[in-house]
């Protein structure tokens, strides 16, 4: 019963806390143990966070464990300088715009139980998915006809199962339930010259909507010798559906425009505001990680290979029911490719009570560079991390921080703009970098 209350209380905490989500689309920041050896932790996977990292090394957990921890990321507005559809029609106007700075809080939790030396179970809690990108001014921005503030949250609920076949061997596995939220703002702009470039916002939109996935997981944990473990982790995608989500239109204007044939957006839409329903679906890729860990006397060495199954992200598609002209369908095209990220860390046991890590991180961007577009300006990055943990009795805390070095990428994909409307995509180079904090406080019972 005390179990089950601590894991209701958790639960709650989670969907409230994760109000704000963190910028990118993967977010493998599931502990603070595993950020301080940068993520290489499929192969040791020997604190509640391997519910997340590989279910098979539940196992390894004397007892009932729990873990509640939090990552704070601090994203630092990336700067973008070039041109854009609205810097400039014919796009030799060179602008540049810098991203809101953006602070994020992410927690997870876990709490595993060894009922027998052969099975365990446990469940875990988390974010495994999300993005926020926000421009500093709706009314102003070269990329405001694309996109001024996009937001997606999603939160796993992760129960498994884990079975000790022989010494060698232990496998696991569970099942998973997502909830997502997603939010996008963007301008209606029309051009209100032929032949010239007047630039007319016409309204603000916003749409917000959410919906739900089924995913799995499994992984397997190899000990050939003590001084040798190999872990093996795999996550499936998700396809997570938002059905009549709600679109609003807000400050629509009241001018007679060129563009519309003499009338008014507000004779368009009749009024100021217009509410109406919107669908999209997100594909969230699937993931498989090989680790090798090392471990003598105090020191833990581990190296992760990391595969994201991007493929699955072809197009971000918007239906808009009731779409017209100035309304209509929004067909954008990713087809990103599968990456594979390079994970190395290590732990040195000072004391018995006192760890420290280090950890290094490569994960180079899926984003083909003609399909790349202002919602997420990817680019190569090298994650750079440090980490504590102590233990006190039964508590363990655990203290990490990671800098992450988004490389410069410069991409020319911008589209020639058609009277009325603007062109898409943008001539020029992305710059940007995050810090991260994260702290873990378990306990074993």
């Amino acid at each position: 019963m005390r179990i089950g209350r601590v894991l209701a209380f958790l639960v709650v905490l989670m969907f409230t806390a994760t109000s704000a989500m963190a910028s990118g689309f993967r977010l493998p920041e599931a502990g603070a143990k595993a950020m301080g050896m940068g993520f290489a932790f499929t192969a040791q996977a020997n604190d509640p966070s391997a519910i997340y990292f590989n279910p098979a090394g539940i196992l390894q957990l004397e007892g009932v464990n729990t873990k509640v921890g939090i990552t704070y990321i601090k994203e630092n507005g990336g700067t973008f300088t070039g041109t854009t559809p609205l810097s400039g029609a014919s796009g030799t106007t060179v602008g540049s715009e810098t991203q809101k700075d953006l602070d994020f809080f992410v927690p997870n939790t876990f709490i595993t139980r060894k009922v027998s030396p052969n099975f365990a179970y446990g469940v875990g809690v988390f974010a495994p998915f999300g993005l926020g990108q926000e421009y500093k001014d709706r009314d102003s921005s070269i990329f405001r006809n694309q996109i001024t503030k996009i937001d997606l949250l999603t939160v796993v609920v992760n129960p498994t199962v884990a079975y000790k076949v022989n010494d060698v061997l232990s496998v696991g596995a569970g099942i998973n339930y997502m909830y997502g939220k997603a939010e996008l703002a963007k301008t209606g702009v029309v051009n209100n010259a032929p032949g010239g470039d007047t630039q007319v916002n016409i309204f603000k939109l916003d749409l917000e909507g959410d919906g739900d996935a089924w995913g799995y997981n499994f992984g397997v944990l190899l000990t050939p010798v003590d001084s040798w473990k190999i872990g093996v982790s795999y996550r499936s995608n998700f396809k997570l559906d938002i059905d009549d989500g709600d679109v609003k239109l807000t400050d629509i204007s009241s001018t007679g425009l060129v563009a519309l044939g003499g009338v008014s957006a507000q004779a368009v839409f009749g009024g100021a505001t217009f509410d109406t329903k919107g669908s999209t679906t997100v594909n969230m890729p699937a993931t498989a990680t090989l680790g090798v860990a090392y471990v003598r006397d105090r020191l833990t060495v581990e190296v992760d290979a990391d595969w994201t199954f991007w493929h699955s992200y072809k197009s971000l598609d918007i239906d808009i029911r009731n779409n017209t002209a100035l309304l209509p369908d929004s067909n954008s095209r990713k087809d990103w490719k599968d990456v594979v990220a390079i994970y190395v860390g290590g732990e040195y046991r000072v004391t018995d009570p006192l760890a420290l890590r280090l950890g290094f991180r490569y994960d180079p961007n899926p984003a083909p560079a003609d399909t790349m577009g202002p919602e997420l300006p990817d680019a190569d990055k090298l994650f750079y991390t440090a980490g504590a943990g102590y233990k006190i009795s039964n508590w363990t805390i655990d203290l990490a921080y990671m800098y992450v070095d988004k490389k410069d990428r410069t991409v020319s994909n911008q589209t020639t703009p058609a009277f009325p409307s603007y062109g898409t995509g943008f001539n020029g180079k992305w710059t940007g970098d995050a810090h991260l904090v994260a702290l873990d406080f378990g306990y074993k019972f």
